[in-house]
């Protein structure tokens, strides 16, 4: 017979049996932290999200493994398992970069009182904070402050409490026009229990209170220029942590997380600095730092060599960082161990490390092997966000005409501008149309038209754009016009344009013709995205062979030679407009007309007026290479099985060489051809 229990005795069993699963601290475990104590505290961190909730891409209609908030879910349930004190942050670029970011914001916006997909998602995993990345903007204030659940004091911001995720966002270095305050909260203290042991081993439950602090990109106002102009204002990462730092640190948090939406660049500081973590990294007080923007992962090789930071262990001027890759395709994590000294916890650097886990795993031969060690999706993602997923899925369905070749981008580094013509001759005819009508006095100036292919395989063998010949939908020009841009014009002379396509032949890397052994095509630190082709009447020649500055041998207008004063016209986006990249002489006051409309909804518009495209709708190819004798093979990486695209597009100096295993290949080109 069991032994009976009294009142009084029940609740003093309920208690043991509670002490015995840890699941309550008795009153001396909660009071003063002894010296001597020890605590092991993971930070997980996401970043660059971009809004990619599942794992699936919209722009071939299947799903794709490699990527996909749901499967960085399981990241974290497993970090949790593996370590007892977690905290949880996000870097920012959350809200925008996928189709359910674009048909959520600007086809059918969300209503004040629903939840964005990627904040539900999130909120699913209980995060502890935040901050705004530069595409956060993207959207304009209206829709951020809606979408956040932050009323701004703006002008066009949002004054109601809407729906917004479940975690504070912090941003340091946004301040509102009006009144001089920061939009959002620059700091808050997250409160959490942490399990830690004295020095007898005893475990105890103790209070950690973590003061975060944000930061976004400077360069916004010149990126978002449209949407934030004299209605915000940016000061520098460095100059926003020294005005707010002291407001944090008196109120005495155990640790200071700052949470930096950029990466890392030694070059000398200034309060424009896109990439000011390892400024950042020496203000006093930050006890770890979580950087993003860079769509990289920190620790790791491309930081090898950089001045006082360990690319191993992950740390930036002595104090701990991470970076978690892009698209939900990593899960950073800073294993920090705490010691308790003279009653305040200090980071024991000796036992700190930092390190980036992948939902699937780099650097197999084998491409099906890789792929099925995924990680699978966590099952309570994917509910959540169903339904804005498949209408989604239906609004990129719509039919807008058809085409009779293939555009894609799998060789628009090497002149196959098939992807790219379609927009040079939409934002041309454009500009054509509406600027007489702003500046008569410009009619008459030649129109240019600059682009640049935004996938060109920097996210694996399948970030490409390939639109097949046949019906075009909005997912083609979505595909063809991956970011929410705005079109801008700048009127600029001959002197103006040659500096514009020497920055852009930064691309290559410089040709020795004398070199013996494989020399490298592509400069992989100079992003595709800036590499600018411009059409219009013009054409140009490249020759890698000489030193950056120098390439652009050959430059004219309707078969004449361009002459350094002769005035053009050239369409843009608003962020190249503004400075994006820093192209010489654009730095957005030059810009004779801003459009209200997004570059993709103007080529929607062309691809619907043309019903059909083909050749003659299109400017063909307006640059090549130099010809070049060189004694080794000059080689490229790309995808895969796509020699013919390059052979039908006429590029028949091309011929594969390796098959990496893991859907990419080593190419070769003849530039003797």
């Amino acid at each position: 017979m069991s032994p009976r229990l009294t009142p009084f005795a029940t609740p003093l069993v309920a208690l043991a049996i509670a002490l015995l699963a840890g699941c309550v601290a008795l009153p001396w475990q909660t009071g003063k932290t002894p010296d001597g104590a020890r605590a092991k505290v993971a930070i997980l961190e996401t970043t660059d999200v971009h809004a990619n909730v599942l794992s699936y891409d919209y722009y071939k209609l299947k799903p794709d493994d490699s990527l996909g908030y749901e499967r960085t879910a399981t990241l974290i349930r497993r970090a949790r398992a593996e370590f007892p004190n977690t905290l949880l942050f996000d870097s920012g670029d959350t809200i925008q970069g996928s189709v359910l970011a674009d048909y959520q914001a600007l086809v059918k916006p969300v209503g004040c009182d629903q939840e964005l997909a990627i904040y539900r998602a999130m909120d699913a995993m209980g995060y502890d904070g935040g901050t705004a990345g530069n595409h956060e903007f993207n959207y304009g204030l209206r829709f951020l402050s809606q979408v956040t659940g932050t009323p701004m004091n703006v002008d066009g911001g949002h004054t109601d409490h809407c729906a917004g995720p479940h975690f504070p966002l912090v941003l340091a270095n946004v301040y509102s026009a009006r009144d001089g305050a920061p939009i959002f909260k620059p700091w808050t203290i997250v409160s959490k229990n942490i399990e830690a042991y004295t020095e007898d081993g005893s475990r105890i439950r103790v209070p950690l209170r973590v003061g975060i602090i944000g930061f976004t990109p400077p360069p916004i106002m010149d990126w978002d220029k449209q949407n934030l102009a004299g209605k915000v204002s940016v000061s520098g990462v460095v100059e926003a942590a020294h005005k707010y730092l002291p407001e944090l640190q008196a109120q005495h948090p155990d640790l200071i997380v700052a949470i930096l939406h950029g990466g890392l660049d030694t070059s000398p500081y200034t309060p424009q600095m896109e990439n000011a973590g390892w400024y950042l990294a020496g203000v006093p007080g930050i006890d770890a730092l979580l950087l993003g923007h860079s769509h990289t992962e920190f620790p790791g090789p491309r930081y090898a060599g950089m001045k006082d930071v360990d690319a191993h262990r992950g740390f930036v001027r002595n104090v701990p960082a991470v970076m978690g890759g892009f698209f939900g395709r990593d899960l950073g994590v800073i294993q920090l161990v705490l010691n308790r000294q003279q009653g305040r916890w200090v980071v024991d650097l000796d036992n700190t490390h930092s390190e980036v886990r992948p939902i699937c795993p780099r650097g197999s031969a084998d491409a099906v092997a890789k792929k099925l060690a995924c990680v699978p999706a966590d099952p309570a993602i994917a509910p959540l966000v169903q339904q804005a997923h498949e209408a989604a899925i239906t609004y990129v369905n719509t039919p807008i005409g058809s085409s009779t070749l293939r555009m894609s981008s799998y060789f628009a580094d090497e002149g196959n501008m098939t992807a790219l013509a379609p927009i040079n001759a939409a934002q041309a005819d454009y500009v054509r149309t509406e600027l007489p009508r702003l500046h008569p006095e410009l009619a008459d100036v030649p129109v240019l038209s600059a682009a640049a292919a935004f996938r060109t395989g920097f996210g694996g063998p399948d970030d490409y754009t390939d639109v097949a010949a046949g019906p075009l939908t909005l997912r083609s020009a979505a595909d063809l016009y991956f970011y929410p841009n705005t079109l801008s014009a700048v009127k600029t002379d001959g002197a103006g344009l040659k500096a514009w396509l020497e920055k852009s032949a930064q691309r290559f890397n410089r040709i020795d013709p004398a070199k013996a052994g494989e020399q490298a095509l592509i400069n992989s630190h100079y992003t595709g995205y800036n590499f600018d082709q411009i059409q219009g009447g013009i054409h140009y020649v490249i020759d890698v062979s000489k030193a950056v500055g120098q390439r652009i041998t050959t430059l004219t207008w309707q078969g004449k030679p361009v002459t350094s004063d002769q005035p053009f016209i050239v369409v843009t986006n608003n962020y190249r407009a503004s400075g994006g990249g820093h192209f010489p002489g654009l730095d957005g006051n030059n810009i004779v007309l801003a459009a209200p409309d997004g570059t993709r909804e103007i080529l929607v518009q062309w691809l619907e007026r043309q019903k059909t495209i083909g050749i003659k709708n299109l400017e063909p190819t307006s640059w090549q290479f130099a010809p070049l004798k060189t004694r080794g093979p000059v080689v490229f990486t790309g995808a895969s099985g796509k020699q013919g695209v390059a052979h039908d597009a006429g590029l028949d100096n091309i011929r594969q060489l390796k098959d990496h295993g893991d859907g990419t290949v080593t190419y070769a080109i003849d530039l003797s051809r």
